[in-house]
């Protein structure tokens, strides 16, 4: 059954501060499985302020569809599916130039060339958004706070991106996405094989109106979003809006998740375990 699915709040964005340039909705038309067949939903309208995960098996399409997102797909990709910004096709600046690019991909894989310091690279960046030094300054220290709360081992000023590990890494970039480039729509493909804390960076996202897609295995993310696309051989299979009864499995898988965290810590600092510590799980 095709059907249209329309989710979520409304506010408008600017983005990067540029006058014109509002960003309201994202929207896909449905493409085709990998055997040829009719995605489940033939429209599915994403609006400010809205966090989704896309969940499947591995195979399942979800990176694709991402990447879909990305590139603004035109009916000229594999899956045949169409991304509209506001309803139009997106302005060819999207495509071509950086600054005006609405959409922020945090990838799995993700490494660092340039071996600057942290404070340079951040600053520098920050520059080229805002000529105003003070400012500049000010979303450096922003966006190293926003970073050290979603990572257990905090990102110095002093520290080369090169030394970054895969977690501080995908922190950072997270943050300088959300904050130096403001940008409005924020897709990240499985941050919680990083490290990052993920309750507290649903919380800190949530702060900024903007729209955030998960690509995610993890039911702790999948719970509290918003909604959930399932993939399934290539296409996207239905949407599931969080219900009631969903909130409160939330906080039990929360509860849970935060109790293996702790044990987690505890033998990264080289701590014993005892028997009491674990007979939740017995």
């Amino acid at each position: 059954m095709i059907e249209t699915i329309f989710f979520g709040g409304y506010t408008r964005l600017s983005l990067s501060g540029k006058e014109g340039n509002v960003i309201e909705t994202i929207t896909i038309f449905g493409g085709f499985s990998k055997t040829g067949q009719p995605e489940g939903i033939d429209r599915l309208d994403f609006k400010m302020g809205d966090v989704a995960s896309i969940v499947g098996p591995t195979g399942s399409g979800k990176t694709t569809l991402i990447n879909d997102i990305e590139l603004f797909a035109n009916a000229n990709t594999p899956t045949g599916r169409k991304i509209l910004i506001n309803g139009a096709l997106p302005p060819e600046e999207y495509r071509f130039d950086p600054a005006l690019n609405p959409i922020a991909l945090i990838t799995q894989h993700t490494t660092f060339l340039s071996d600057m310091v942290v404070e340079e690279f951040l600053l520098t960046h920050a520059k080229i958004r805002c000529s105003d030094k003070s400012k500049a300054r000010y979303l450096l220290e922003q966006t190293l706070n926003f970073a050290n709360q979603l990572t257990g081992e905090p990102i110095q000023v002093r520290s080369h991106m090169t030394e970054l590990s895969g977690g501080q890494t995908r922190a950072l970039l997270i943050a300088d996405a959300t904050i130096i480039c403001d940008t409005p729509i924020v897709l990240l493909d499985e941050v919680e094989n990083a490290g990052i804390h993920r309750t507290r960076a649903l919380e800190l996202l949530r702060q900024h109106r903007k729209i955030f897609i998960f690509v995610t295995h993890d039911p702790r993310i999948a719970l509290l979003s918003d909604y959930r696309i399932v993939m399934k051989s290539g296409a996207i299979e239905s949407v599931l809006h969080t219900n009631d009864e969903e909130k409160i499995c939330a906080t039990h898988v929360s509860r849970l998740d935060d109790m293996l965290c702790d044990l987690r810590d505890k033998i990264r600092s080289g701590q014993r375990l005892t028997a009491s510590q674990t007979e939740v799980w017995a």
